[in-house]
């Protein structure tokens, strides 16, 4: 059986590195119990989560707010970059606002703005990443200027209302077998599941609401799953 600390049961090819664990931050689960209009409380929550998260050890973070107008999402990416440290922050969607902000790259959806023209905007230096639900939307990423390719739903995940069929284990496995892009796993992944899904061939997993669910601190979420990759 595959221990927690030691999950894979085959040699990897060796690719370069990618963090192993990737919190996605969304403004919707983030600000859940902040008062509307209150911006100081807005600012202070995202910070307070983004300095627990730095000081866990998280090295990539991305931010997705899909509700606020830019000018509001351009006040938070300044926030949160004053309280990031080293973390490289990536913006969900947003390319136009990247440069601006100082942040370290973009990922985009199948719906949102084409691979190409985000790298147009956010330059060769920065990390664009791809959101792949099939095999065919992963070969197609693998021929993108992406820098990773994240693939899933790979669970049943609450935080999408518009998330695309389950792609399972199977599907991480196949994804691997399709792209030597770097592979982050996304949907519903726990810190139980987490290593079958690095076995399955992801090299690191976006989780949300296992890092800002209500239960237990960003910080200790965070280093739960760190742990497991010692």
């Amino acid at each position: 059986m595959t221990s927690a600390r030691n999950p894979r049961r085959y040699p990897r090819i060796i690719r370069p590195r990618f963090p192993v664990l990737y919190p996605i931050l969304d403004v919707e689960i983030a600000l859940r119990d902040v008062e509307a209009g209150n911006q100081r409380q807005r600012r202070d929550r995202l910070c307070s989560l983004v300095r627990e998260l730095a000081d866990a050890g998280v090295e990539i973070l991305q931010y997705r707010n899909k509700r606020d107008e830019d000018v509001l999402v351009a006040e938070d990416l300044l926030a949160i970059r004053d309280s990031a440290g080293t973390m490289r922050l990536i913006l969900n969607d947003r390319a136009p606002l990247v440069a601006a902000a100082g942040w370290g790259g973009v990922h985009v959806g199948q719906d949102d703005l084409p691979p190409a023209e985000a790298r147009q905007m956010v330059g060769r230096g920065a990390m664009v990443g791809l959101s792949t639900h099939n095999d065919a939307q992963v070969i197609v990423a693998n021929q993108e200027p992406v820098d990773y390719v994240a693939v899933g739903p790979v669970f049943a995940t609450p935080t999408k209302d518009d998330a695309s069929p389950v792609i399972g284990l199977k599907g991480v496995a196949r994804a691997r077998a399709l792209t030597e892009k770097p592979l982050v796993a996304i949907g519903g992944i726990t810190r139980e599941t987490a290593p079958a899904v690095y076995d399955a061939g992801a090299d690191s997993v976006a989780v949300i609401g296992a890092i800002f669910g209500p239960a237990r601190s960003p910080a200790d979420s965070a280093r739960d799953f760190l742990e497991i990759f010692k």
